[in-house]
Parts: structure tokens; sequence; C-alpha cells
């Protein structure tokens, strides 16, 4: 049986007010970034946590590290390496951005080149597009890494990414090339949007900035790849899907086989101008 949108189990069992998506490893309950703490093969509530202290012998500690609020290690990481690479632009100039950026051609036989599709998430066009790329990967990241956990993220950033490099290959000039995380970040509100539905909360101001940012994606002479931004949305919102209709302990299985047919559903995809 699932948990119920809109009820109690959304929310932290400790925090009433606070919704979240990480469950305790050892007894199911939800818990809040607050109250979770990272064990060997998941996240453990504080009360599972003393019992498990109480029980382990002296000799042999476990070995647990505090998450708090404020440790969100994959957003930063992202964030950090994407930084870096845009330095490396800057130093190195154009030869470096046009080794990473993407372009339908490069999906095409005779120049495929697959992994373009993701490294072009790490290049930027300009100062103002990276730092306002990661502002947002900031925002929406620290909430989302909180509630999926890190695993999850992760997978949910690379496969946005992924599919925003396939509305350029599938909508856009194939000779265009793209650079930015836009696909990626799409991805990030197009997840958050639909678990915040599904447990649930209020969603209209996100859906009215994510119909801003897509309003702003047609403007011409903005030159911007408003096919990624599809692209990883719609990616981003079956992946949130996925994540909260299989959240219960006893659905690990099913999410991990929904998630990599995903996968691999995009990477096919990824390819079809090869089999075309």
């Amino acid at each position: 049986m699932t948990d119920l949108p809109g009820t109690a189990a959304n929310y932290c069992y400790r925090h009433p007010g606070r919704q979240s998506f990480i469950l305790c490893q050892r007894c199911g309950r939800t818990i809040c970034p607050d109250c979770q703490t990272q064990g060997a093969v998941g996240v453990i509530c504080p009360e599972c946590m003393a019992e498990q202290r109480k029980n382990a012998p002296r000799t042999k500690p476990a070995v647990l590290t505090r998450l708090t609020r404020s440790s969100h290690p994959v957003t930063t990481s992202i964030v950090v390496l994407t930084m870096a690479v845009y330095l490396l632009q800057f130093i190195l100039g154009d030869g470096l951005t046009s080794l990473l950026w993407y372009a339908g051609v490069y999906s095409y036989p005779g120049s495929f080149e697959p992994w373009r599709m993701l490294t072009s998430v790490l290049v930027h066009g300009s100062i103002f597009h990276v730092l306002l790329n990661m502002y947002t990967l900031w925002i929406f990241g620290q909430i989302l890494e909180g509630m999926l956990g890190r695993g999850r993220f992760l997978t949910l950033y690379l496969l946005s990414g992924l599919a925003g490099s396939l509305g350029v290959l599938f909508l856009s000039d194939p000779q265009v090339p793209v650079v930015g995380a836009s696909g990626a970040i799409f991805g990030l509100m197009g997840a958050f949007l639909v678990i915040q539905r599904r447990l649930g909360g209020n969603a209209t101001q996100l859906l009215i900035l994510v119909g801003i940012n897509l309003v702003i994606g047609f403007l011409p002479g903005l030159n911007v790849a408003w096919q990624a931004h599809v692209g990883g949305l719609i990616a981003g919102a079956v992946i949130g899907l996925i994540f909260v209709q299989t959240r219960s302990i006893k659905q690990q299985r099913l999410q991990t086989v929904l998630i990599a047919a995903f996968g691999a559903v995009l990477v096919v995809l990824s390819a079809a101008k090869l089999l075309i």
C-alpha cells in the first residue's frame, strides 16, 4: 500500500511542518534533513541511530556522518565544477567551449560524439549566463538534495541534462551549437513541481516561475535554447513522478528499475539519428 498525498506520512515525524521525501532505512518513517544521519546503507532517524549506538560494541563505534540542512555535497560539487569550467573557458578561450558544446550534428553518423550531450551542461556563454544558472541550481538543489538524497538528486540532474540535449537534437537546427545547464535545471524544477503537487504542497509560485522561464526562451533575440528547457522539464517531471510514486521502502527495487528504464530510453533516443 502506498502513502496517500497530503497525509502525515509525507512529513517528518519529528517536525510535522516539514515535508520530506527521505525514509529512515530501519523504521521507514519520514525524516527531514535535520533528522537524517548517514549510515552505511542509507539515512537513519535519530531514534534508530540512538538504538544502533546503544547496541554497538564499544570497541567498534558506528561511523556516522551527521547531515545538516547546510550539507548538500552534490549541489555544491556541481556548482564548483561548473564555475571551474567557466574559469577555464575564460582563460583558454573558445577552444575549450567548442570541445564541450553540443549541436544536433554530433548525434549524426560520421560525427557521432554523444558525450557532448552531457559536457555541454558544464559550459556557458557568459558570466551572466553561468551565474543565473548556478543561482537557480543552488536554490532548487538544496531543496531537492535534502528531499531525495544524493544519489537520486545526481541521477535527476544528469538525466535532465541529457534530456535537454535531446530536445535540442529533435527540435533545433543541427548545425547550431548550444551550451548551458538550463536543461538540467528545468529538470529540477519539473521534478520539484510534480513532487510538490503529489505531496499536497502549494506549487503555484513555482508553476508561475517555470511558465515565465519558458516564455523567455521563446523571445526573439535572446538566443536561448528553449528546446533544452522543454526536454529537461519533461524528463524532470517524469523522474519526479517515479520518485514520488515509489517512495516506500518496499518499492525501492521498482524505483531503480523504472529510473534505469527511463535512462535507457533517453540513451536510445540519443542515438536515434544513427538508426534512421
